[in-house]
């Protein structure tokens, strides 16, 4: 057989067959006298083999394996491991389509998608203008991407502060500060009622030493003019304090 005969035998492009020769996998048959490749039917027995095992999700490399015999490893055990992957993405897809079904429930907001955890908080949200309050949605949405959904337990605890009309006052005397300078005599005093603000259920869900006015912390202080920049910063370093105390109570 040409290698056009056996590619069509089997059921692959003579490209295939071709690459397959070239990494190795499918050993080059003898030529005949006119140069062209002779084919017999162990190789197309050993071809066949090739696409059943690429074709159930085999990569070449774990092919060349079960091909190897005693050098390489078993096809139970090759399998096993292929059956687990896949067992894994299955999972995998159950779980973002379970995300997708709650997203798919109601209209999607103009910053989504967001997960169902945060848009649960900002549905509580009162509506404002606020810059402040439109850069900390903001902040929130990049937590939500880039956590993993590990902010899901936070963003639950943050309902009853979001819930709360008072903060919105809040919000305006941050967007007052948007020219000031970090001498400003209005920092301290915004800062410590933000603080006061943060109910402990919320420091119950952070990890010990967050906030931190480093790392994802750093990116969001860049995002601020220098006067509520400062407010932003001590209120961090507050409420860091306010976890490490609250981490050493419970330590015996």
């Amino acid at each position: 057989m040409r290698i056009g005969e056996i590619a069509a035998l089997v059921g692959v492009t003579s490209r295939a067959v071709r690459h397959y020769h070239h990494i190795g996998l499918l050993p080059e048959p003898a030529r005949q006298a006119n140069g062209y490749r002779a084919y017999t039917v162990r190789d197309a027995v050993l071809l066949a083999r090739i696409r059943r095992l690429t074709e159930i999700g085999l990569s070449l490399d774990e092919v060349r394996d079960v091909l190897a015999d005693d050098a390489g490893r078993e096809l139970a055990e090759v399998l096993g491991e292929l059956d687990a992957d896949l067992a894994r993405q299955e999972r995998e897809i159950h779980e973002r389509r379970q995300v997708l079904a709650v997203l798919l429930e109601a209209p999607l907001a103009p910053d989504g998608p967001l997960s169902p955890a945060l848009a649960a908080l900002l549905e509580k949200a009162p509506a404002t203008g606020s810059p402040a309050a439109a850069k900390d949605r903001e902040h929130l949405a990049l937590l939500d991407a880039a956590g993993g959904g590990a902010g899901a337990e936070v963003f639950a605890a943050l309902r009853p502060l979001a819930e709360d009309p008072g903060v919105l006052a809040l919000y305006e005397r941050l967007d007052e500060l948007a020219g000031a300078g970090v001498d400003d005599p209005r920092i301290a005093p915004l800062a410590a009622e933000l603080v006061a603000a943060v109910p402990d259920e919320v420091l119950a869900v952070i990890p010990d030493g967050e906030p931190s006015p480093s790392g994802f912390g750093r990116v969001l202080l860049d995002d601020y003019p220098p006067a509520q920049r400062e407010v932003v910063r001590r209120v961090m370093v507050a409420l860091a304090e306010r976890v490490r105390t609250r981490v050493h109570r419970r330590t015996p």
